[in-house]
């Protein structure tokens, strides 16, 4: 079984996580395992039926295009040997052992059934993963070597942490945030709650300072290319704020009717999507960019809208939004909104934008200055709706106002143009029937 082709100019990825052990029966194109690359998460899939009967490439190792994944017998048999690099990486996950009885105590496991490779029966990460896989059907999950590294240095059950991950499965993220705010414990009696007290103690104390992880390479590239935006373009920003009283009446009048006749709910986003391809078709040098010596300038209206996925920050494009009408555009973010959440975005749907719209308004962001999205010659960052004090008519009204920022590069776009681009997005939103008009 080959690591598959990974997209235009893709030659290596990084095992993301096995969904099937050795020894486990495959179906024809199911998906036994993920990949990671520096742009996209994406699955393989068994190329035959029959059974999984050896891992070459154990999750967190990089692959190259054509490598050896694992091999599938067709109508083999349950028992099968791992290869050498299995060994070697349960060896690497045992590096950091946890007490066997400590693994168990007050979490549900019973120590004396979990089998510990350490020194003194100590039981590692991997001996926990073994004894989960191990266990019945509905009991048994597979974790990640940080996430079961992170729950064996923690003495947790995994099977009481809610996993927030696809198909329910377990994040660092979930570990994390139960041992931030674990369940409430039962009320005890006075004396179990004394003796409890004094042993909490050394237990909060030998609990670990710090975590360390392995960057994907998807952050890798996150990071890479970020710096290139700040080392190559003549980066600035401009900031203007936007009265969303309008917008907000319109969407609340139409929003339940708007949802019956086209099944998408009505939401800030298509507004700005449309309000953006006025602004850049009055003002064409946004919608352009640098190669080498020459301009390019975008006949077409392709616009990223950046989503939060578990892998990180990605900017899946919005094709053609100036042919789509409010519904296509809320219908297309919703789906590829669901695609990176579920880690299942493209190539195709990540390349090709002209203009991007980040919001970082959904996690309270006031203001902001977004960093570009290269090539592109510019973002717009929306931010959060608050009431504020405005001047209006010689009068001081409380109004629902927001700050957005246009982040551009200055060997391309002037001050005056992007001070117009921000204006023309300013009275579309103020004015929502302005885009109706094509005024």
């Amino acid at each position: 079984m080959p690591v598959p082709t990974l997209g235009e100019s893709v030659t290596e990825a990084t095992v993301a996580q096995w969904m099937k052990k050795v020894g486990d029966s495959v179906a024809l194109d199911e998906a036994i395992c993920e990949l990671e690359t520096d742009k996209v998460t994406l699955e393989v899939n068994a190329p035959a039926a029959g059974v999984l009967t050896s891992i070459a490439a154990e999750a967190g190792a990089d692959v190259g295009v054509g490598a050896v994944l694992g091999v599938i017998t067709p109508g083999g048999s349950g028992a099968a040997v791992s290869t050498a690099p299995a060994a070697k990486a349960t060896a690497t996950a045992s590096a950091t052992p946890a007490p066997a009885k400590s693994v168990a105590a007050g979490e549900g496991l019973d120590p004396a059934k979990i089998k510990g490779s350490g020194v003194g029966g100590k039981v590692s990460a991997s001996d926990l993963q073994a004894f989960l896989e191990a266990s019945t059907a509905s009991a048994a999950m597979t974790l990640p070597p940080s996430v079961a590294k992170l729950i064996a240095e923690n003495n947790l059950n995994p099977h009481k942490i809610k996993g927030t991950g696809k198909d329910g499965a377990l994040t660092k993220g979930d570990v994390l945030e139960y041992l931030k705010n674990p369940p409430a414990a039962p009320a005890a009696a006075p004396a179990v709650a004394a003796s409890a007290s004094v042993v909490a103690a050394p237990a909060a104390a030998s609990a670990p300072r710090e975590t360390r992880e392995r960057m994907s390479k998807m952050r890798k590239t996150i990071s890479r290319r970020l710096k290139e935006a700040q080392n190559t373009a003549a980066m600035l920003t401009t900031f203007n704020e936007i009265d969303m009283s309008a917008v907000m009446a319109t969407r609340k009048q139409y929003k339940d009717d708007f949802e019956k006749k086209h099944s998408v709910r009505l939401g800030f986003n298509s507004f700005f999507a449309k309000a953006v391809v006025e602004a850049l078709k009055d003002v064409p040098a946004v919608n352009a960019r640098i190669d080498g010596e020459d301009i390019v300038y975008n006949s077409f209206f392709d616009i990223g809208m950046a989503v939060s996925t578990p892998s990180g920050l990605m900017v899946p494009v919005i094709r053609d939004c100036d042919k789509k009408n409010f519904a296509e555009i809320e219908g297309s973010l919703g789906e590829l909104a669901k695609k990176g959440r579920d880690g299942k975005l493209g190539m195709d749907d990540m390349t090709g934008g002209s203009f991007t719209i980040t919001n970082g308004g959904v996690f309270g962001s006031l203001l902001s200055t977004p960093i570009l999205n290269m090539p592109q010659a510019a973002i717009l960052g929306l931010h959060k709706i608050e009431e504020r004090p405005v001047a209006e008519n010689g009068q001081v009204v409380i109004r629902p106002m927001m700050y957005v920022a246009l982040s551009y590069d200055h060997r391309l776009i002037d001050g005056r143009e992007a001070v117009t681009f921000l204006v023309r997005i300013k009275e579309c939103m103020e004015d929502p029937q302005r885009m109706l008009l094509n005024m």
